[in-house]
């Protein structure tokens, strides 16, 4: 498993201290008889079900129970855990004839989230691994610029003479976080691919939906005229809202690259969107997020 890890980080273009972190993370389980019997039981568990209660059997139970046995942040050692169970999802990938790019596009989230975990945490790790697991049980894919998966529709919508019910089969929409652009072009592209790998498995019409607080209808107006984040928000008709708790900010680390400390002012603005989404917030206004969908 340690050659794994090792290419594995190499593969995925981990920064040099960052490969060192995890490996060394995985030399000290390794080297504790009971934390890596923990270790060992949370791949063993994923290898016999895919569909394992990956938060409560693998995380909670037994890889945030080895972390203190080692002394090593619990962060690092959930990353850890995904890695190394990364070895068996790309053996799922072959037998099932899934696209091995698509694997190496889903599995460069890992690395998209411990980046996010440094900047937020300040720790080598992921602060978000209850998000990891539909990569693991073959529910969501990386294809192109955004990831997707199938869900039930929550709502009803007609447009263009076409229309979905209550429980339709849709295309959820997930935009990682990486360095690439989210271009017209780009997303045209990922929405073509999701199409054609879902098709199969959609008797309605085929749309896509999207669930974020980017498509929170309050703050449309102040996300900068002509980004590509206004124009990807745009293509979605907006359904419904949730409202945070007034004074309370849950998406602030997306954007800002730091939990909301309860002062707007301690928030960056070296961007426009960082600016004009501080202003807002520093002003008294509620964030939330919101439901949206199109046909494709």
């Amino acid at each position: 498993m340690r050659a794994f890890l090792v290419d594995f980080l190499n593969e995925f273009e981990y920064e040099k201290e960052d490969r060192e972190c995890l490996i060394s993370a995985f030399d000290k389980v390794m080297e504790n008889k009971e934390a890596s019997w923990l270790f060992w039981e949370c791949i063993s568990m994923y290898e016999q079900d895919i569909n394992v209660d990956y938060w409560k059997e693998i995380i909670e139970n037994r890889a945030q129970k080895l972390a203190p046995m080692v002394n090593i942040h619990t962060y690092t050692i959930e990353l850890l855990v995904f890695i190394c169970m990364a070895k068996h999802l790309k053996r799922l990938y072959i037998e099932k004839g899934i696209d091995l790019e698509i694997y190496k596009n889903s599995m460069y989230d890992l690395k998209y989230k411990l980046d996010e975990c440094k900047l937020v945490k300040g720790v080598c790790g992921s602060f978000v691994s209850g998000w990891f697991p539909g990569f693991y049980n073959l529910t969501r894919f990386a294809l192109g610029r955004l990831q997707f998966e199938l869900c039930t529709f929550n709502e009803s919508y007609e447009k263009d003479g076409k229309s979905l019910k209550k429980d339709d089969t849709v295309i959820n929409v997930h935009i990682p976080r990486s360095l690439k652009p989210l271009t017209k072009e780009s997303c045209d592209e990922a929405y073509a691919m999701a199409v054609e790998f879902f098709k199969d498995k959609i008797k309605n019409p085929i749309a896509f939906v999207c669930y974020s607080w980017l498509l929170y209808s309050p703050t449309f107006n102040i996300l900068p005229e002509g980004s590509n984040t206004k124009r990807f928000v745009a293509q979605f008709d907006i359904l419904s809202d949730y409202h945070h708790p007034e004074g309370q900010h849950h998406d602030a680390w997306r954007l800002f690259d730091m939990d909301y400390t309860g002062n707007a002012d301690d928030f960056p603005d070296n961007t426009s969107m960082r600016r004009a989404f501080k202003e807002y917030i520093k002003a008294g206004n509620r964030t939330g997020e919101g439901y949206g969908v199109f046909f494709a």
